[in-house]
């Protein structure tokens, strides 16, 4: 009995590492439509009696303006370029910063954000947080800085029923996303701690105040190389 039990788990985990693998390498080259939590929004849209939302258009990297890709990396991961997945001294900050009581901050990275954006649910728990892991690892292994990050600019939510950089552009500011300036890509990075909650344009005082310190550290940072 023991070892028909084993056997079964065994296999399960056999074929979830196998289709997983076959997943990830799949997103290596083919554009991301359609993730979970675009599915998620929609389905509380319609329960809550809302006309479905979901405004979403994949461009490749090059069609992301430079601005942008910096300003959400000064935003969200300043590391980006330089760990593996994960960024330890980030998470230890978060850590430390949440047990004082100040404004709730994550520590996850770009990579982890993808991760979980492409092939996971929003839910916080100790399952999900394994799997992103695991799902981090994977893509950090088999995708290239270049890849992440235009699958993450192409997924992530910038807005109430709005995801992905050119949707945004569009939104937000009624241009293509290769056209956004310093101001315009910032102020959509600002809105990406709470993109249902917060207003990329016309911005409040408290996005004013992101959208400075974003442009700020976009300058201190540099140029950026993937």
């Amino acid at each position: 009995m023991i070892s028909r039990i084993a056997r079964f788990i065994a296999k399960c985990i056999f074929w979830f590492v196998l289709i997983s693998v076959l997943l990830v390498l799949f997103y290596r080259w083919c554009p991301v439509y359609i993730t979970p939590l675009m599915v998620i929004r929609s389905i509380e849209q319609q329960q809550e009696g809302k006309s479905i939302v979901m405004k979403h258009d994949w461009v490749p990297l090059e069609k992301i303006s430079k601005t942008l890709q910096l300003a959400v990396i000064c935003s969200e991961d300043q590391n980006f370029t330089k760990h593996n997945g994960f960024d330890f001294d980030a998470i230890e900050k978060a850590y430390e910063n949440n047990l004082k009581g100040n404004r709730l901050r994550g520590g996850s990275t770009i990579s982890q954000q993808t991760a979980k954006n492409v092939f996971l649910w929003p839910q916080r728990s100790w399952f999900r947080k394994a799997l992103e892991t695991y799902f981090t690892f994977l893509i950090e292994l088999l995708w290239s800085k270049e890849r992440i990050l235009e699958v993450y600019l192409n997924s992530i939510e910038m807005g109430d029923g709005i995801y992905g950089a050119e949707a945004a552009a569009v939104f937000w500011f009624n241009i293509p996303a290769e056209n956004l300036n310093k101001k315009q890509a910032a102020a959509i990075a600002a809105v990406l701690p709470g993109p249902r909650k917060y207003v990329a344009h016309p911005p409040s005082g408290y996005i004013r105040g992101r959208i400075n310190w974003i442009t700020r550290q976009m300058t201190y940072y540099g140029r950026l190389e993937l």
